[in-house]
């Protein structure tokens, strides 16, 4: 039954952004990204909340919604490892060890071909070089009845924002500043014209914002 008109049509599936951590000063990642620095230099500040044994009931609510009802996964190279130009080294699969936390297809934006990297726990990442409408198409496909999620890194999300693919943005305001590094909301003009705030749930460790198209 679809959720919302209860009238047993099938729903549409989404795009939508889960749990993406942005400083005041708008940046998603700290500078000079490295293996030693995935996230760039004081990165980790960003993501502290999710992790924390003190999360709030909100934060935790958050967090969960990031997970429920999610059949794919759509990440841009710069998510996925630090590799860039062509695949020199395919034993590198990945940030998150043998078992990623995906456990569904993940579908990675990238110019150079590789082949499908099965991991352990049920995720696949899948390599798609034509393009960001393919990529959701495959990764709609591959989700079903289920919403596909949209990760980071800024570069990816803006590519989404401006072909008005994307539905739903929930970021994580922290109250940090990192100066330098990825601005997620850099160069869009019009594109975030139609986007506007349905909810706002502050916590003791971040704010909640979430936007709809």
């Amino acid at each position: 039954m679809n959720s919302a008109t209860g009238r047993g049509l099938p729903r549409m599936t989404e795009l939508r952004v889960h749990n993406l951590s942005v400083s005041l000063d708008g940046y998603v990642a700290g500078p000079g990204q490295t293996m030693e620095e995935p996230l760039g230099v004081g990165g980790e500040r960003l993501h502290e909340w999710i992790f924390s044994p003190d999360a709030t009931e909100v934060d935790r609510r958050f967090r969960d919604l990031g997970e429920q009802d999610v059949g794919a996964t759509i990440m841009g190279r710069n998510m996925f490892g630090p590799v860039r130009g062509p695949w020199g080294d395919e034993e590198w699969t990945g940030w998150w060890g043998a078992d990623p936390p995906f456990h569904h297809d993940v579908f990675v934006l990238t110019h150079h071909a590789r082949d499908p990297v099965p991991m352990a726990g049920g995720t696949t990442f899948h390599v798609v070089t034509d393009g960001i409408e393919a990529a959701l198409d495959r990764a709609r496909a591959a989700a079903g009845d289920r919403h596909v999620r949209l990760g980071g890194g800024a570069s990816t999300v803006q590519q989404y924002l401006r072909a008005g693919l994307l539905d739903e943005l929930h970021l994580a305001v922290v109250p940090v500043l990192l100066g330098d590094g990825e601005r997620l909301f850099e160069g869009l003009g019009s594109a975030v014209d139609d986007w506007t705030c349905v909810e706002f749930a502050p916590s003791r460790s971040v704010s909640h914002v979430r936007l709809r198209r």
